[in-house]
């Protein structure tokens, strides 16, 4: 696990910021695990557990790593969890080694494939780039 905390200089003030970064084998428990321990680095980070920042981060890594483990999945492959804090904003970005698009479309009638209509509610804004190696990025912002 790499935790990080460092000073920007900007050209008026100073900005603090913090990363957690950890790689995951690709399963259902690793995904879990992902969600605990980044839910344990922002109360950490100042981040009160139990609050409405906290458990909306918590639900975004729990739907993009839950996303990663079922549809990006490449055997022998993990996946990643990077999550800044910056500036009044928090960054979750869960890399996988599928380059393929999203999870089909939700459907309302389904008990399954509301993830990222989840993730969509809780974030300011949220999107998927390549990755430079192979596979995707999607990540969710949230704001304090």
């Amino acid at each position: 696990m790499r935790s990080t905390s460092r000073a920007v200089a900007t050209s008026r003030r100073t900005t603090t910021v913090r990363e957690f970064v950890q790689r995951f084998s690709s399963t259902p428990r690793a995904a879990r695990l992902a969600r605990l321990l980044v839910v344990e680095e922002l109360d950490r980070w100042g981040v009160a557990r139990g609050g409405e920042l906290s458990d909306g981060v918590a639900l975004v890594v729990a739907e993009l790593t839950a996303n990663a483990v079922t549809h990006g999945f490449v055997a022998g492959r993990d996946f990643e969890v990077r999550v800044s804090m910056a500036a009044g904003a928090i960054r979750v970005a869960v890399s996988d080694a599928r380059g393929e698009r999203l999870p089909p479309a939700t459907n309302p009638r389904s008990d399954f494939g509301r993830g990222l209509t989840l993730v969509a509610e809780v974030a300011s804004e949220w999107g998927v780039e390549p990755r430079r190696s192979c596979g995707k990025t999607v990540w969710a912002v949230l704001r304090k």
